[in-house]
């Protein structure tokens, strides 16, 4: 191996390119003194148990949880990013388990708080908070947790229910134990012909083959893998529904969905109706297929060639440097301010860039409310790495302005807005890449993974939403979920999906047993609501609509302070109608013309 093809150890690694962990925590022995700290403290708030019928205790109460949750995530902080540096390291592998072991029960300390607050009415909440002005920035945190009263269970029930989730919990863990440890698809052929075994991991490279017979067996062989094991799954994916129902009935719940929704007061019209506009709009995935196979020049479009590129280009190495270069031009119509936090970022130490021996794969953006926002990347010189460092960077400065205008309890964001100040970088990025390309091989490729993007994000994903709807709807009137029924479902949404330009293989009817998502009821549509959000932020923002930053930077502030909802209208982002759904569907149309342009 060439020098400089070796994966150096972390020590070789630049500082410069390294995150500064020495910010949170200057040496182990000062960790080490906070986290002895933490175990003082902490054991005091047990004696507020019981005693949470006055504003002066429940405020003592709330001080002291604050102190203590900070500490403890400021300490979780430190250990797991210096154990992601360097895996091996044992040193901070032991800092990990002993935060971890030691959250847990950190938790149980403070478990009488929600119970407490049930037990209180609205009215005495606000008369204590008119007494006690202090108390008034915990409201809208007391009404969140009073409006969930009636769906709370006696004492006793809920000690069932918690006595319980190890055995309601057991379908996900089969799914994930079969599916990653126990299956096995036998070997495939690679691109130079040779034999290798087909996994999880490996079979989105073969689907992606430029040889089409390679990814054909691919695909045959990784589907029949579930189609033997179908009885099974099946079996695991109804249990899991079961319980989604179950739980919703005995909390009083109309529904699975319901249940789903309403901890964030979502209205239940926001999913269903983002199923209904996507089914309305289905011409435009067809037309996006069409076009595919007329760019692959096959004569038929199979399942299996729905994942290889369309367009080849050289790959391009892109140094680090020049890739920040690319993003704050991008990102240039956020403004100075967003563009000065983006660049403090880098220079100040967010971000650990390069690969080093046993550092964590992949990427991610994880800080606490006294920590800065770090990134973890893996940057590797391709087009996808600098898409890699907008994404992060967007959420690391989402955390970065709701933790400066925040209070600690309100820091934090739901994930339904989570992925949307992310996804809004990656449509600024992509935006300006796509109208500063000169070569036209270039930009052909650019359009298409703005396609795919949307293919994957919006279209595919409330496909799964709408499986879920079916599935739950199918059970709570009492139609049971053979492995026969599913493959039914599935089969029939991939052809209504894909369209008539697409040739729908039998074998993509196991697709379900695949998707671990679905053992986390009704969460995916919210990949494809925040993408139309960030679409329709990044659509306002490019216009120059009055007010379009300022609105969107609201937005970031407002980090947990009202149910998501609320936040993205007063931004500017009404989720529930149909609008940013629509405008997403808008700039797909849009694609799709440039595509048909440039390739006439």
């Amino acid at each position: 191996m060439s020098e400089d093809k070796k994966l150096k150890n972390r020590n070789e690694i630049d500082e410069s390119y390294k995150w500064d962990i020495s910010k949170v925590y200057s040496s182990v022995d000062e960790w080490d003194k906070e986290f002895q700290e933490l175990k003082d403290e902490a054991p005091k708030l047990k004696e507020y148990s019981g005693q949470l019928k006055t504003g002066e205790k429940i405020l003592e109460y709330m001080k002291l949880s604050e102190k203590t949750s900070r500490k403890a995530e400021k300490l979780m902080i430190y250990a797991h990013l210096r154990s992601d540096e360097d895996t091996a390291n044992s040193k901070f592998q032991v800092l990990k388990d002993k935060i971890d072991a030691y959250l847990a029960e950190l938790g149980s300390y403070s478990a009488f708080f929600v119970p407490e607050i049930l037990e209180l009415t609205e009215e005495f909440l606000i008369k204590e908070i008119d007494r006690i002005p202090e108390l008034k920035i915990y409201e809208f945190l007391f009404k969140d947790i009073l409006k969930e009263k009636p769906h709370v269970l006696t004492k006793e029930m809920e000690e069932l229910m918690a006595s319980v989730s190890d055995c309601l919990d057991a379908p996900s863990n089969i799914h994930n134990l079969l599916t990653n440890a126990d299956m096995t698809f036998g070997t495939t052929n690679d691109d130079e012909g040779n034999d290798v075994e087909l996994n999880e991991g490996n079979y989105s490279t073969f689907v992606r083959s430029k040889n089409r017979s390679v990814r054909e067996n691919a695909f045959k062989k990784l589907y029949g893998g579930y189609k033997a094991l179908e009885n099974t799954l099946a079996a695991s994916l109804s249990a899991s529904i079961k319980n989604d129902i179950f739980s919703a009935k005995t909390r009083k719940y109309s529904s699975a969905l319901e249940q789903a929704l309403k901890p964030n007061d979502i209205p239940l019209d926001v999913y269903k109706n983002s199923v209904k506009t996507i089914n309305e709009n289905l011409s435009l995935l067809h037309r996006y297929i069409k076009l595919k196979k007329k760019l692959l020049k096959l004569d038929e479009m199979h399942m299996y060639d729905l994942y290889v590129p369309a367009i080849d280009v050289p790959k391009e190495h892109i140094e680090y440097e020049k890739g920040i270069e690319i993003i704050k031009k991008a990102l240039n119509p956020l403004g100075e301010e967003y563009l000065g936090i983006f660049q403090e970022g880098i220079d100040n130490g967010w971000v650990d860039v390069y690969q080093n021996k046993g550092k964590r794969s992949g990427a991610y953006s994880w800080g606490s409310y006294d920590t800065m926002p770090y990134v973890l990347l893996n940057y590797n010189f391709q087009q996808h790495d600098v898409s890699t460092l907008a994404h992060e960077m967007g959420h690391s400065i989402h955390s970065y302005y709701s933790r400066k205008f925040q209070p600690y309890f309100y820091a934090g964001y739901t994930i339904f807005c989570a992925e949307v100040a992310s996804t809004t970088n990656e449509a600024l990025l992509i935006h300006y890449l796509i109208e500063n390309e000169n070569d036209k091989n270039k930009k052909l490729y650019l359009i298409n993974e703005e396609l795919e993007q949307i293919r994957t994000t919006v279209f595919r994903q409330l496909m799964f939403a709408e499986f879920e709807l079916l599935t739950h709807e199918s059970l709570e009137n009492g139609e049971p979920l053979s492995a026969e029924a599913l493959n039914s479902i599935w089969l029939d949404l991939n052809k209504k999906y894909h369209g008539d330009h697409m040739i729908v293989d039998q074998e993509i009817e196991s697709e379900w047993s695949r998707i671990p998502h679905f053992y986390n009821d009704f969460y995916v549509y919210q990949y494809a609501t925040g993408y139309a959000a960030a679409s329709s932020f990044a659509n306002s923002i490019l216009k120059g609509e009055k007010d379009a930053v300022e609105k969107y930077k609201g937005f970031l502030k407002s980090g947990g302070s009202d149910y998501p909802i609320n936040i993205l209208k007063n931004a500017g982002v009404d989720m529930t109608s149909s609008k940013p759904l629509e405008a997403t569907l808008e700039r797909f149309n849009e694609l799709l013309d440039m595509l048909e342009k440039e390739i006439k």
